[in-house]
């Protein structure tokens, strides 16, 4: 037999070399502090429930919560009453609001969402307790790394993780409360950016993305009256996949937190972009003024 082209022998060769490499870097994730600022009106009987690559104790009266109809969304705070946040008040802004968007988006699944001047059977609040800034410079590496492997290997299906160095992290906490104040679900959740999660170029970058998955798990949470983690995953629905596409929202109220960027926003993860540079952001902000402690 003869033996295989060269071409083949370096894809044969780059392949094996990057699944060492691949198990090696699965391994590496930013770290995130299961922090409490003090935001929520009760933390005694939070338990532990953690995911694949995220920490939690949470919390959830599930016949309460499954007996509720209608939900409101408080914007997510940021506090920075120290002006020491490492992020500006714009990359704030988009991590804040890629968190509510997202909760306003999961919620609508059972919920009917509303606007802050109506009533509801639950409030939704959540404050940013830690984050960690993305290293740009990283991320930079990592798209040039993907670059050469297109160039030198294309039509190859190889995955190209992400340098495991200056990974960012974010932590909240969160609860929702009756109409009587009375607290009905709460979650303290903490998660890092791991070497497969897309790498944006902006410090904000890794924030933004997990402020998304924070306001998933936290509307499933809701959704389902229990732990949104250890099930098994269950198809998007229509309206989610419209969602994602930038269509409106199911229900008017979520239209405050903008639309996603839909596939632009798909092709600037793909290749890094700032969030900022394909999400508008919020159409209008409601002010709040929730006291508590960012923490690098």
């Amino acid at each position: 037999m003869a033996p295989p082209a060269p071409s083949h022998r370096r894809s044969a060769a780059f392949t094996c070399c990057t699944a060492v490499v691949l198990s090696g870097w699965l391994s590496g994730c930013a770290t995130a502090p299961l922090n409490r600022a003090g935001s929520l009106h009760d933390y005694a009987d939070l338990k532990p429930s953690d995911g694949l690559v995220t920490r939690s104790l949470l919390k959830v009266s599930r016949e309460d919560v499954l007996a509720a109809k209608t939900v409101r969304i408080v914007p997510t705070a940021f506090p920075d009453p120290e002006g020491r946040a490492p992020l500006t008040a714009t990359q704030r802004s988009l991590v804040t609001n890629a968190a509510d968007r997202t909760l306003c988006y999961g919620l609508s699944e059972r919920f009917r969402v509303v606007s802050a001047a109506e009533p509801a059977d639950l409030t939704v609040r959540a404050v940013i307790t830690h984050v960690t800034p993305t290293n740009t410079v990283a991320v930079g590496l990592s798209k040039g790394a993907f670059v050469a492997k297109t160039v030198l290997l294309p039509g190859v299906p190889v995955p190209i993780p992400r340098i495991p160095i200056g990974l960012g992290s974010l932590s909240l906490e969160a609860e929702a409360t009756d109409d009587r104040g009375n607290q009905k679900a709460a979650m303290i959740w903490g998660r890092g950016a791991t070497a497969l999660d897309p790498g944006r170029a902006a410090e904000e970058g890794d924030a933004y993305g997990l402020a998304a998955s924070f306001g998933d798990d936290f509307s499933k949470m809701l959704v389902m009256g229990k732990t949104p983690f250890g099930g098994l995953l269950s198809p998007p629905s229509v309206n989610a996949l419209m969602a994602a596409l930038g269509h409106a929202p199911k229900y008017p109220a979520c239209e405050a937190f903008g639309r996603l960027p839909g596939l632009v926003g798909l092709i600037g993860d793909g290749i890094g972009l700032p969030p900022g540079w394909t999400d508008e952001g919020a159409k209008y902000r409601v002010p709040r003024t929730d006291q508590g402690t960012v923490t690098q």
